[in-house]
């Protein structure tokens, strides 16, 4: 069997730190870095956030904006000493969640995370996937904003269950909550 790379997932609140502590994870790992942009900008706000967050990134490091299909992305381009860093599975679930040409249901959706899990881990390459804890505030007001909150906290279970190692940030604090066992 072939060697496997690492899947390392990282959660986390809104602006916990957690994209810059993945950021800083892939950097220090030796390897081609491409980052995988799920962020589709909707607004000026949001072009804003995307050019920060690419400024801070090595000049080095292959962008790829890929809003529906990582798998694809992680498939075509695996190989031994890659380093995907996908950034972020809310935005991805998202994306999936609005689309307008397929209306995917909550298994359906919850399939395709399965399947990113899937193939992150058994890749060659070292996979960082970035997701936000969502479920710790108020209970949303209307059903769609309800239905993504329990689709991120199973979409994050998910990927957190096939990560050979998993953290959460707080307060720009990174928190082991998962570690690679001797012997994988």
């Amino acid at each position: 069997m072939a060697s496997r790379g690492k899947l390392v997932f990282v959660t986390g609140a809104a602006r916990s730190g957690k994209s810059f502590f993945a950021e800083k994870m892939a950097a220090d790992l030796e390897g081609k870095v491409s980052y995988i942009a799920t962020c589709v900008p909707g607004d000026d706000e949001m072009v804003d956030r995307v050019a920060r967050h690419q400024a801070r990134r090595p000049v080095n490091w292959q962008t790829i904006e890929e809003a529906f299909n990582p798998v694809g992305v992680i498939k075509e381009l695996d190989e031994p000493g890659h380093i995907f860093l996908l950034d972020c599975l809310t935005l991805l679930v998202s994306n999936l969640m609005l689309q307008t040409e397929i209306e995917l249901g909550e298994e359906q959706l919850l399939q395709k995370i399965i399947e990113l899990a899937k193939v992150s881990r058994e890749s060659a390459a070292h996979i960082i996937i970035v997701s936000n804890e969502v479920g710790w505030g108020i209970v949303p007001g209307d059903p769609l904003s309800r239905l993504y909150r329990d689709i991120i906290g199973r979409a994050n279970q998910i990927i957190a269950s096939y990560a050979d190692e998993a953290y959460i940030t707080i307060a720009g604090i990174p928190i082991e909550l998962k570690a690679l066992t001797k012997g994988m």
